[in-house]
């Protein structure tokens, strides 16, 4: 293998380039260290980068590494890299083994293509069997002292929770459109409270009807002030509302992410009634660089 591997960039959640949040990809990441691999995710610069070894039958290793650090698992470079992949070898299903354990997913072409006849193409990841649990009130506190957030500004419809479904997140539901868009958090204060309670992101919700979610994502564990687009907590927040009552199986939710940051995305999350696992789907196509 060349010691240069090929670095492919992809937005995930949209189906267009300005969109969705850019993930990086190396389909062949077998001849790259630790080391390699976290130099090659700095430089790329985006919130994450898959690293894929194996792929014998259809099923890879595969790693996930911000800026900074390494993570358990993301979903929006999950569905990068399954787009990617099938651009490559054809739709189909392939099973990704993470940190976090096994993660299918589908890839199938999307609606009636573009003027060049090219269809688009969607993946569906199936999560690791999620978790939800409780959090204690100084918690909560000290998240919303971080945040500049107070309880006013919280939905008491939907109570602080930490989810899982392959990363761990705080779940906090904002009372209002405006309080969600009117993010001016401290960094670093933040950044300590999610490093101390082993949490990946920070999934600040609001609820505009019954099946349809806005969100953003505070990353400054990656190094990053904000995703566009978070499949992982995307998993995670489908087991949160299944937990609450708040939805009912089956159900599809949609959540719209990366409005406030001009990269807007789309993340279907779907619960099949006596299925822990939850299914997330969107599309990613390819960034054009130089």
């Amino acid at each position: 293998m060349s010691p240069d591997p090929e670095i492919l960039r992809l937005a995930a959640f949209t189906d267009v380039p300005g969109g969705g949040n850019p993930a990086g990809v190396v389909l062949d990441a077998g001849a790259l260290d630790d080391a390699a691999m976290q130099a090659i995710a700095a430089d790329v610069g985006y919130s994450e980068t898959a690293f894929l070894t194996g792929g014998a039958d259809r099923e890879y290793d595969v790693r996930y590494f911000s800026p900074v650090a390494e993570v358990p698992f993301c979903g929006h470079a999950t569905i990068a890299t399954a787009v990617a992949l099938a651009q490559r070898d054809g739709l189909g299903d392939v099973l990704l083994r993470t940190a976090a354990g096994p993660v299918a997913v589908r890839t199938a072409a999307d609606g009636d293509g573009d003027d060049d006849g090219a269809r688009a193409i969607t993946a569906t990841l199936t999560s690791v069997d999620p978790e939800v649990s409780e959090i204690g009130d100084a918690d909560v506190d000290a998240a919303l002292a971080a945040l500049r957030w107070t309880r006013d500004d919280l939905d008491p419809a939907l109570p602080p929770r930490v989810a899982y479904a392959g990363a761990r997140h705080l779940v906090l539901a904002a009372a209002s459109r405006e309080r969600l868009a009117d993010l001016d958090y401290d960094f670093d204060e933040l950044k300590s409270y999610m490093s101390d309670r082993d949490l990946t992101t920070v999934d600040l919700v609001w609820r505009e009807a019954a099946t349809t979610f806005h969100a953003r994502n505070p990353f400054p564990v990656g190094g990053v002030v904000e995703d566009p687009a978070t499949g992982a907590a995307a998993a995670a927040f489908g087991a949160y509302l299944r937990a609450l009552g708040a939805v009912t199986p089956p159900v599809r939710v949609t959540v719209h992410q990366g409005d406030d940051m001009g990269r807007p995305s789309r993340l279907l999350i779907d619960l099949e009634p006596g299925r822990a696992a939850v299914q997330v789907t969107g599309g990613a196509v390819r960034i054009p660089h130089a």
